[in-house]
């Protein structure tokens, strides 16, 4: 049987470059270089060169000349935040120093500590800031932006917004070392724990990116994976946290939920949902107000598919929020002991 023989150095990608680049060095020389590789850039390496076929010459020597003059008119490397790691790794520094200097490079952009909290996420700090003491979460709203002190502190709950605002019409200059204590005190908590949740497995980035899909896209994009990757997609499904798993929640969980949530969407997502979700909300409220919340679902009439998705979801990520902060707990793995009415 006839190889089909690579001579189109043109069509070549990236990745294919690479792949040649590799199988042209010696075992010695590839070995040396995969130990500054991670284990899924060396199988996706390996994976281009079990598919590559037979490679030309001229395509070989193109491709050295090419890398060559590349070198030599730029003197560029290419790095990442990984290889960064491990190379501060093997040069001795303590953990603490690589720590430092791995969120400085991982966390929000900006140059001093005031400017990278101005970057982050209102929600992801609200709940951080929630949990400090109100002089404390005062001091670092007068020190951010005011549009992002004020997402902040919306998102934080009535009282201790309140508690928040009266400080801060109360504060005098703050003192220096005050001020060095609590930018110490975010770096060390915040920003570092920050920057290492950055440092997601791909699977679970995915699932989370697929958990915000409109279902139908959602569907479309888990069917295609399947064809062609199916542990993958297989994975990916594992992780998604659904608004079915809430069925997973305890009792005391799902009442933390139910307080927790925007009670106009509820109605909302449960038009669509199984009865066993319907009747573990009601459940877990009061009599009085699971009988309103069915007259209000019976008073909708047909809704949109795409309303009900994006109430479902809602719930969902204030679940996967509450999760997060500990204030509740989802079971890993259905309940055999889960009733199904």
């Amino acid at each position: 049987m006839n190889v089909r023989v690579r001579d189109d150095y043109r069509s070549l990608t990236g990745p294919e470059k690479a792949a040649i680049l590799v199988l042209a060095l010696s075992e010695e020389q590839t070995s040396v270089l995969f130990s500054h590789m991670d284990d899924d850039e060396i199988l996706e390496i390996s994976q281009i060169i079990s598919g590559l076929g037979k490679i030309s010459p001229s395509v070989i020597e193109k491709l050295f000349v090419d890398f060559a003059s590349q070198m030599s008119s730029t003197n560029a490397v290419v790095g990442s935040q990984d290889s960064t790691e491990r190379l501060l790794l093997k040069s001795g520094m303590s953990q603490e120093k690589i720590d430092l200097i791995m969120e400085e490079i991982r966390g929000p952009a900006g140059r001093t500590m005031w400017e990278k909290l101005s970057n982050v996420n209102e929600e992801i700090l609200s709940s951080f800031l929630q949990k400090e003491y109100p002089q404390t979460v005062a001091v670092v709203l007068s020190k951010i932006t005011t549009d992002h002190a004020a997402r902040v502190l919306a998102l934080l709950p009535e009282g201790f917004a309140l508690e928040v605002i009266n400080r801060m019409l109360k504060m005098e200059a703050v003192q220096k070392e005050i001020l060095e204590e609590i930018e110490k005190t975010l770096r060390k908590e915040f920003m570092t724990n920050l920057a290492r949740t950055q440092r997601r497995d791909s699977h679970e980035l995915m699932a989370d990116i697929f958990n915000n899909m409109d279902r139908s896209v959602e569907t479309k994009f888990m069917e295609e994976l399947e064809k062609i990757t199916p542990d993958s997609a297989e994975k990916i499904r594992s992780l998604m946290f659904t608004f079915e798993d809430l069925l997973k929640l305890d009792p005391a969980s799902m009442q933390t939920l139910i307080r927790s949530v925007n009670k106009e969407r509820i109605p909302l997502a449960l038009k669509g949902a199984t009865d066993s979700i319907k009747d573990m909300f009601f459940d877990n409220m009061s009599e009085r107000a699971a009988k309103i919340m069915k007259e209000d679902m019976a008073a909708m009439g047909p809704v949109r598919l795409k309303e009900v998705e994006e109430a479902q979801q809602y719930i969902v990520n204030v679940a996967k929020d509450l999760e997060g902060r500990g204030e509740i707990t989802i079971s890993t793995g259905a309940s055999d002991e889960e009733m199904i009415g």
